[in-house]
């Protein structure tokens, strides 16, 4: 592939990147974002990315909480895993998380 070619091929993806994060949420992240905020009721923040190209094959988690004080990264891991095989959400789709206790609670 030449210079021109991956110059293109880098545009576009830098394009559907742009376009994915401009754009409303998918019905799962949706779907993620409400069921883990009725278990993390005192997060200070969560984000979920489908980071399958929109299919909802695989999503992204990112939740901020004070629920995670003192635990272990696998522990908040397990939290979120959890939450989701009781509520049926894991299943077909996957789910790589990223927990973290919000900074402004470590204080």
């Amino acid at each position: 592939m030449g210079p021109a070619a991956r110059l293109r091929a880098a545009t576009l993806a830098l394009s559907n990147t742009l376009r994915r994060s401009l754009s409303a949420q998918t019905n799962g992240e949706v779907r993620i974002t409400d069921i883990l905020k009725s278990k993390f009721p005192h997060a200070s923040a969560i984000k979920v990315v489908d980071i399958s190209g929109g299919c909802g094959a695989m999503y992204e988690v990112h939740v901020e909480s004070v629920e995670f004080k003192g635990k272990r990264v696998v522990q908040q891991h397990q939290m979120i895993n959890q939450t989701m095989l009781n509520t049926g959400s894991i299943g077909t789709e996957s789910v790589k998380e990223k927990n973290s206790l919000s900074r402004e609670h470590i204080e």
